[in-house]
């Protein structure tokens, strides 16, 4: 066999922090291999509240670096990628005796409004909830509220976007592929890959070595390279609940708590409202994280709180759960670990080097691969420069609020959409929609429904262009088709993509 030719990085997790990485290192030169035990966003990435946010709450622990770039990345990102992020309103009711004073929340909406350079999205502003709609679903006691901006995320798509990225500027990304020992060999790493439908194993060697495994960043280092008593995470379980759609209004409300935790409330996919999260330490396998019967009961109480028509189990009609790997910084709370993320290089000086990524969230995921790209180019030798930050994603070459001139193109080119498809097609792939339908004339050249508005000719798509393998990928991370389609529906799905994967 000819010798295995020597890569410049090889990353191990398919999260939103390698596949950041990833993205920006192929983008500069760098030649990358990508691998993921799973499918792309399949654990903590698409387990978050889908916020593109400064964190308002982080203020209260002193995290003022990472409030600061968090809230300059918001408009960046949203310039990135307009069709899977938009900016949001927050509601934040106030209560006269809450455990915030208000002029303490003022403060921090001050803050919040000036602490990252803010030139698109709107500033705070007071509402009289007696005459707002926004008080409208909440009940009497709230009369006064702070709105401000943030902005919301498809989270699983921003993952699957930047792994996309990355594989057109070059680097060979795998999905279901699992690194089962990584050693260091003559000054390199020989790292195994198993692909985890066919059985069979690739060795690939690489210069440096990057363990973006997110919560299983610890095991990687454990029971991968071998290494003893390694701690370097605390795993945090949040936790959501779908319910049906609980107000008409296009904002979201934020909501403290008596115990000092805070829940959202959030609009979701048009017809629900999403409620949460939660903040439990966590054992165990993170890929088994389920939402407990405690959790849903907090939340649900939690909401019933505000909201003048309470929230119940049976108005529930999914829940999801992700593990959250923050950094161990010895906080003695769940909800007080910090958010920041910790990048630490081993094995320098004619070792074989290891980069890995401890914390970070889904709003800080560029500045941590630029940042991660100064320790690679510190460490084996410098290529190109910083570029992502006027970059745009695929799907995102349109301007910010140029959401609805994309619809209207998207129309004028296949008259036979109705209205709700475009808009959901424009949301999901922006710009490639169009190359997503083809020549398509009428429905009829759409393929075969799959229920709702789920053709064949977008399912081919995410096959072949987004390495969906599962009727589970394709209707809870790259759509939320889940959230309508019979068990029927989706067995129907899951059959034929058995077949068309293979085909």
């Amino acid at each position: 066999m000819p010798a295995q030719a020597v890569q410049d990085i090889f990353v191990i997790g398919g999260g939103i922090n390698g596949c950041g990485i990833a993205r920006d290192a192929a983008g500069r030169g760098y030649s990358v291999v990508l691998a993921e035990m799973d499918d792309f966003a399949s654990g903590t990435s698409s387990g978050a509240t889908k916020l593109i946010h400064g964190g308002l709450r982080y203020l209260e622990h002193y995290e003022f670096r990472l409030v600061r770039e968090a809230l300059m990345e918001r408009e960046v990102l949203w310039a990135m990628a307009p069709h899977i992020i938009w900016p949001m309103r927050f509601v934040l009711p106030y209560q006269r005796g809450g455990i915030r004073p208000a002029w303490l929340i003022r403060l921090g909406l001050f803050l919040y409004d000036h602490l990252g350079g803010r030139k698109l999205l709107p500033p705070t502003r007071t509402l009289d909830m007696r005459r707002d709609p926004a008080g409208k679903p909440l009940k009497s006691l709230f009369t006064r509220a702070f709105e401000y901006s943030d902005g919301w995320v498809d989270d699983a798509r921003l993952v699957v976007l930047n792994a996309r990225d990355a594989a057109d500027r070059g680097a060979e990304i795998l999905s279901r592929s699992k690194v089962v020992s990584a050693r260091r060999e003559n000054g390199h790493w020989s790292i195994d890959v198993e692909d985890q439908a066919r059985g069979t194993t690739r060795t690939f060697a690489a210069r440096m070595l990057i363990n973006a495994a997110g919560p299983w960043v610890d095991r990687v280092l454990s029971g991968t390279l071998g290494q003893n008593n390694v701690h370097n995470v605390r795993l945090v379980q949040g936790s959501h609940i779908i319910v049906r759609k609980k107000f008409d209004d296009p904002r979201a409300y934020f909501f403290q708590n008596p115990d000092n935790r805070i829940i959202f409330a959030i609009p979701y996919e048009q017809d629900f409202t999403l409620i949460g999260t939660t903040d439990l330490d966590f054992t165990g396998d993170p890929k088994g994280a389920k939402i407990s019967a405690a959790e849903i009961d907090y939340l649900c109480r939690a909401a019933s709180e505000y909201f003048s028509s309470p929230v119940t189990e049976d108005d529930i009609v999914w829940t999801y759960s992700g593990v959250r790997p923050l950094y161990d910084d010895g906080a003695s709370k769940a909800q007080e670990a910090t958010r920041d993320y910790v990048l630490k290089v081993d094995g320098q000086n004619g070792s074989a080097p290891i980069l890995n990524v401890f914390g970070g969230k889904l709003t800080t995921y560029r500045r941590l691969a630029e940042h991660a790209l100064e320790k690679i180019g510190e460490t084996i030798g410098t290529k190109g420069s910083p570029w992502t930050a006027g970059s745009r994603l695929p799907g995102g070459e349109f301007p910010p609020n140029g959401y609805e001139m994309e619809v209207g193109k998207l129309k004028t080119a296949y008259p036979f959409l109705a209205d709700r498809h475009a808009r959901r097609l424009v949301r999901l792939y922006g710009t490639r929609a169009a190359a997503l339908l083809g020549p398509a004339k009428s429905p009829a050249d759409l393929g075969r429904n799959f229920g709702s508005d789920l053709y064949e000719c977008e399912v081919l798509w995410l096959i072949r262009q987004e390495w969906a393998r599962e009727a589970e990928d394709v209707l809870w991370r790259r759509t939320k088709k889940g959230l309508y389609l019979s068990h029927e529906e989706a067995a129907a799905l899951e059959e034929y993509m058995a077949g068309a994967v293979v085909a």
